[in-house]
């Protein structure tokens, strides 16, 4: 394991708060926020996270296509999908999990994540995008 996908794992494991870390030559980013928002507002807001390492609680296609956008070379989590494992490795980024399942779940069990739902069969990063922002807009119009 390399240094920068240590210092990103050590961020999570001692910090409870904390849904993922992306560490690069002593560069560390972390983010509280929840499901596919911090990767997103990275993206948006054009963090350089290009080389980082990233240690993620879970990692599901949707966060696997912002990874590869981010540029990121490792991605570690405790849980990730078999489409998100696969999209990371067609990509060139090297993967690291305890467990696989077929597919991420919602927070209530209920069903499938519907971020995961919203790039099941996509396979190109800016198309996945595009399909995340229209899959959260159209959510926040539901509340």
């Amino acid at each position: 394991m390399n240094k920068d996908l240590e210092q990103a794992k050590a961020l999570l494991e001692n910090n409870e708060e904390y849904t993922c870390a992306a560490c690069r030559a002593g560069e560390s980013f972390a983010s509280e926020e929840h499901g596919v928002r911090p990767l997103m507002r990275w993206l948006n807001e054009g963090t350089d996270l290009s080389g980082a390492s990233a240690a993620d609680r879970i990692v599901g296609k949707a966060a696997a296509f912002l990874y590869v956008l981010l540029g990121v070379r490792t991605v570690y989590a405790p849980l990730m999908s078999v489409p998100a494992r696969e999209t990371l490795c067609a990509h060139g980024i090297e993967t690291i999990t305890d467990a696989v399942v077929p597919a991420i779940r919602n927070r209530t069990d209920t069903g499938f994540c519907p971020m995961e739902s919203a790039v099941w069969d996509i396979s190109d990063p800016h198309e996945a995008k595009a399909a995340l922002e229209r899959k959260i807009s159209e959510m926040m119009a539901k509340k």
